[in-house]
């Protein structure tokens, strides 16, 4: 059954995308109209917390917050898509992208929930979140003479956020036990 939804939505997307070039979109504002839905998800998430004593507000924010995030993650399907038509390709492959991505989204997630039990997670794990803006950004910059540098970047950082989400995972068990026995 996923198989079968799986194939309808590619088929909607590749419509859409067909549409998008038509009006003369390409994959790089898409990809940045995805950003600005990301951020301004995150920002309504952000607003949904503060919000926990108005139950309407709550509800408002919350699902503001859920429409923008679908309506990144549309995004980042549709410009994968678009720039198939044009013949263009990423930055970087796509399973590497959304691990790099992943492993960034729970690095700080890790964060928030241990910090939120009173386990403080400062300096745990190898890439913390300035560490990820300067392989990043080196990375940026080394590509302007060696094209593969980012793709490289994502791959690592694939590798190491989420390294230190198993790192601060097992951080936050240790701790936890030892609070509780203690």
């Amino acid at each position: 059954m996923l198989t079968k939804l799986k194939e309808t939505v590619q088929s909607w997307i590749e419509a859409e995308a067909r549409m998008a070039q038509r009006a003369g979109l390409t994959p790089n504002q898409v990809s940045a109209l995805g950003v600005v839905f990301g951020v301004a998800s995150g920002l309504a998430y952000w607003l949904t917390g503060l919000s926990l004593g108005d139950l309407s507000a709550y509800r408002m924010y919350l699902l503001l917050a859920v429409l923008l995030l679908l309506a990144s993650g549309f995004c980042d399907a549709l410009d994968g898509t678009l720039a198939r038509l044009y013949g263009k390709t990423g930055l970087c492959d796509q399973f590497w992208g959304l691990l790099a991505l992943i492993g960034s989204l729970l690095t700080s997630y890790a964060r928030a929930k241990s910090e939120a039990a009173e386990v403080p997670m400062e300096t745990v794990g190898i890439v913390e979140r300035a560490e990820r803006l300067l392989i990043v950004s080196a990375a940026s910059l080394l590509s302007l003479v060696w094209t593969e540098a980012l793709g490289l970047s994502v791959i690592l950082l694939a590798l190491a956020t989420n390294f230190t989400v198993l790192q601060r995972a097992i951080y936050f068990v240790r701790k936890a036990r030892s609070k509780s026995n203690g």
